[in-house]
């Protein structure tokens, strides 16, 4: 009788750069925003990939916390979740184009109708489901005009949710108060289950913003939207990266493309395994650094595709093959960089091995 080949074991690469989210922290992000909404109850934004760190992992961790209303942006980012969500409600927030009207009426999730053409989308291929509607106060993104929702083209349909979006949440203007106003008259003549405003940063603006349901995600995930959340919201994501040789240069060496570091003496350097396809960007260049225990390794020179140098000689102990963190406190890395809070998680690469910790 012949014998049945074992197959060998598969030897999985690793992987020289990591991202560890901290699944507490979110879990804890998540509580505080919901104890900031008040009577309203606390949705979360789970879009571009749960903002770069995993958005079936982000739906699974919130749900097993209570939460209960999850928004993506397309239908092609809320098929893949549709497993995860049990009895949890799931908003597509682009609404649907004509190629979407099949899929989005036999779906559980909702589409958010933006325009009068996906209104009378839905209206005839929708079967009579709900469906959520989002309402233009100011912002000129996405959303039929006040005059429009109340004009009787929403006659008929099941709204769940009438949203609007905030634009300027997290600065004390005006124009906060003109859209809660704006938003308020057009809810008042147009029938729907629940109301729906505020962002992570219109949550910190107080209970006239929250109504009935609030979408958070940047605060979700570790992002500082107005002084309200600073220490209150913990940091989620970490980043880091292996070394891949440390070296020693002179005085008068320049670092990295067009030479745009020159030491001043003799250092040493650590090359990390991390560029901007990673989504550390050039920003970082000679301004963002690496933290080292109680320590800070400064970047020095350019960061390129797949590469970083930084500064490492008050560190003698650290040697190729080292793991070190980059500083990734939201805030702070927005700093260094100029580049947006939003900008910063989103672009975090492919490439990383998102560990759940």
């Amino acid at each position: 009788m012949a014998r049945t080949a074992i197959p060998a074991p598969v030897i999985q690469p690793h992987h020289p750069l990591r991202l560890k989210i901290d699944r507490e922290a979110l879990v804890s992000n998540w509580h505080w925003l919901s104890r900031m909404s008040g009577a309203a109850v606390c949705g979360a934004a789970v879009k571009a990939n749960g903002y770069g760190l995993g958005a079936r992992e982000t739906v699974m961790e919130l749900s097993n916390a209570g939460c209960r209303d999850f928004f993506v942006s397309t239908w092609a980012e809320a098929e893949p979740l549709m497993p995860w969500l049990g009895g949890t409600g799931l908003s597509v927030l682009h609404g649907l184009a004509e190629e979407d009207v099949a899929h989005a009426a036999a779906s559980h999730a909702r589409p958010v109708l933006n325009t009068p053409l996906q209104v009378a989308r839905w209206r005839e291929g929708g079967r009579g489901r709900p469906c959520d509607v989002m309402i233009d106060t100011g912002m000129n993104r996405l959303g039929l005009s006040g005059r429009e929702a109340a004009g009787g083209m929403l006659e008929g349909l099941m709204v769940e949710t009438l949203m609007s979006h905030l634009a300027c949440a997290d600065e004390d203007i005006d124009a906060n108060r003109r859209q809660l106003d704006a938003f308020r008259a057009v809810a008042a003549a147009v029938p729907a289950r629940r109301l729906s405003l505020a962002n992570s940063a219109g949550i910190c603006l107080g209970a006239d913003y929250a109504f009935d349901l609030t979408r958070p995600g940047l605060a979700l995930y570790g992002g500082i939207p107005r002084p309200e959340a600073e220490g209150q919201i913990r940091q989620v994501v970490r980043i880091e990266a292996q070394i891949v040789q440390r070296r020693r240069i002179g005085a008068g060496d320049a670092v990295g493309y067009n030479a745009t570091f020159t030491a001043g003496e003799g250092m040493e350097l650590a090359i990390l395994n991390l560029g901007y396809a990673d989504g550390y960007l050039r920003a970082f260049s000679s301004r963002g650094r690496a933290r080292i225990g109680d320590a800070f390794a400064p970047v020095v020179g350019r960061v390129s595709m797949d590469l970083t140098a930084i500064a490492v000689d008050a560190l003698p102990e650290l040697r190729e093959g080292d793991w070190v963190e980059l500083d990734f406190s939201l805030p702070s890395a927005a700093a260094q960089s100029a580049l947006s809070q939003y900008e910063l998680l989103t672009m975090l690469g492919s490439r990383y091995e998102r560990a759940w910790v």
